[in-house]
């Protein structure tokens, strides 16, 4: 089939390349001619394991082609999905600008009867606006369709070739057929397709991410009542997560939850409430936790020595929100060191993926070092804000040597506070 993606971000360069390696022959827009000659090129402008190589062999098999022509991608396909961004408004809500933009492109430029399918997160009632700017502009017969993406990123290549569930929001049985046909490849082993109205769709893709959100947020406030009270966040952890009602993913303490799907979607949800006149309370304490709970962390950092850093050097092993990404949009790391900056400290930072990413934030005002030791060189403390895997079993006597003083404050509870202990570390965890 022939389907084109308009925006070439995260959701659409996955999806794009996902969909031509089960065989569709797909167009990928962007409305800039830099990042579209960069494609071609092989360029990616994401991090994300196994992109690359797919969308490179996509390419040379002449099943995947990127564009700045909407014109020329939308007539030459029987599909359309809508993958570009949905920022967040001062409100907290979700700033349909570019999606609303598309949709108008598309009525400009339709030729005859397409399914039109909003990918990007998007807040109940989108589809319905979306219909009607297309029909503002043609009397072309479409329908649209809501098919939220449930990607990880870190993840995301396989999450899209083998995914726990396809959700297909539609009111139309034509293009409820058009999207099987899509998507039949991807489930050869069983049929995880979900059919819905179209608002359900799109609500979905919200509860989803918030009760993940939940998740982080109460187990973190569990985690610092742990502390108070003397138990051991990890030992509850493993109590609770072995019920099978509960289960065990998105229940590891830490300094909270970021990148560009959980706080954003959370803020939109509780948005949503307003608008309709309820008050998200549940979903509204999970935000406050999450935003607490950096506070927490650079309290740590301080309490560690005497609320004075002035002139203290900190390493940092890891800037992306989470490991295998180079995604620091709403990342922990940027409010610690924002704080310790502030406070007169010096950072020097490595990440295996988001130094680029970091640069563009921080430019100058913190040291990047080519690898994690050379972070540790005559630095007062390391803290480690994300759980990559190059991270998990340092040279600790090595550690020792390096540092000044053998402090780890650990964001993730990433070591045995116990063994290190008795190594001589002064180790600090989340709610151990």
């Amino acid at each position: 089939m022939k389907i084109c993606i308009i925006g070439t971000g995260y959701v659409g360069l996955v999806a794009g390349a996902c969909l031509a390696d089960m065989g569709h022959e797909v167009i990928c827009v962007d409305n800039n001619p830099e990042k579209v000659s960069s494609l071609k090129k092989g360029i990616i402008p994401i991090y994300e394991p196994g992109l690359e190589e797919l969308i490179k062999n996509n390419v040379e098999d002449n099943r995947l082609f990127f564009t700045d022509d909407i014109k020329l991608a939308l007539q030459s396909s029987k599909v359309c999905f809508i993958a570009v961004g949905t920022p967040q408004g001062e409100d907290g809500s979700c700033d349909l600008k570019y999606v609303l933009e598309v949709a108008k492109s598309i009525g400009e430029n339709i030729n005859d009867y397409k399914v039109i399918v909003d990918k990007s997160t998007v807040p109940v009632g989108t589809a319905e606006k979306v219909k009607d700017v297309i029909k503002s502009q043609t009397n072309i017969e479409f329908d649209v369709v809501s098919n939220p993406e449930f990607l990880k990123q870190g993840a995301a290549v396989e999450d899209f070739m083998k995914p726990d569930r396809i959700i297909i929001g539609a009111d139309s049985q034509r293009a409820i057929k058009i999207m099987q046909e899509v998507y039949e490849s991807f489930l050869r082993t069983s049929n995880r397709i979900i059919i819905m109205d179209v608002k359900s769709a799109e609500m979905t893709k919200y509860a989803a991410n918030s009760f993940l959100a939940t998740k982080i947020s109460f187990m973190n406030e569990i985690a610092n009542l742990c502390e108070k009270t003397g138990a051991n966040a990890h030992n509850v952890r493993l109590g609770i997560s072995t019920d099978t009602r509960i289960g065990n993913k998105f229940l590891f303490p830490g300094i909270g939850y970021g990148g560009s799907c959980f706080p954003k979607d959370v803020k939109a949800l509780i948005n949503t409430g307003k608008e309709y006149g309820y008050d998200m309370k549940i979903i509204s304490s999970v935000e406050e936790i999450n935003r607490k709970q950096r506070v927490l962390f650079v309290e740590k950092i301080l309490k560690k020595f005497e609320n004075n850093v002035k002139n203290k050097t900190f390493a940092l092993w890891g800037l992306a929100f989470k490991p295998k990404t180079n995604d620091m949009r709403e990342a922990p790391s940027i409010d610690v060191i924002n704080a310790l900056l502030k406070r007169g400290a010096s950072i020097k930072a490595f990440d295996p993926k988001a130094m680029d990413s970091a640069k563009l934030i921080f430019n100058d005002k913190i040291t990047y070092c080519k690898d994690a030791y050379e972070a540790l060189e005559n630095s007062d403390a390391l803290i480690l804000l994300t759980e990559w895997n190059e991270f998990r079993n340092p040279d600790f006597s090595r550690l020792k040597c390096l540092l000044n003083n053998p402090i780890i404050i650990d964001a993730r509870n990433q070591y045995n506070k116990k063994e290190l202990i008795e190594q001589g570390i002064d180790y600090t965890g989340i709610g151990i």
